[in-house]
């Protein structure tokens, strides 16, 4: 991946609605690669002192993977409760109401 790759993922990344969230997969498709999800979080780490809201990025089960980049499990659900997403009994994110596709868009 060349360094224009972390650019595009903020890119959409800023574009993700309040109350929605993306997954890593979504992101590298919609940029071409969707071998590429493992870069997407890469590229979220890379911008975590940002005002990006990379909290609206969960993986493909809904599930709150980079948790530990906002201080913990309960600070990125918090953020994200806050905006009015849903979760499930298991703690992920209830991806058929809230899933964001930038494809879509």
């Amino acid at each position: 991946m060349d360094a224009d790759f972390f650019d595009r993922v903020w890119e959409v990344v800023d574009r993700i609605p309040r109350g929605r969230v993306t997954t890593y997969g979504h992101i590298a498709g919609y940029l071409g690669s969707r071998s590429a999800a493992r870069t997407v979080g890469w590229a979220l780490g890379a911008a975590k002192n940002t005002p990006l809201p990379c909290h609206r990025v969960v993986n493909r089960h809904g599930a709150l993977t980079a948790a530990q980049r906002f201080g913990g499990p309960h600070v990125m659900s918090d953020m994200l409760r806050n905006e009015g997403v849903e979760f499930d009994d298991e703690g992920c994110v209830r991806l058929d109401l809230h899933l964001w596709d930038p494809a879509g868009e």
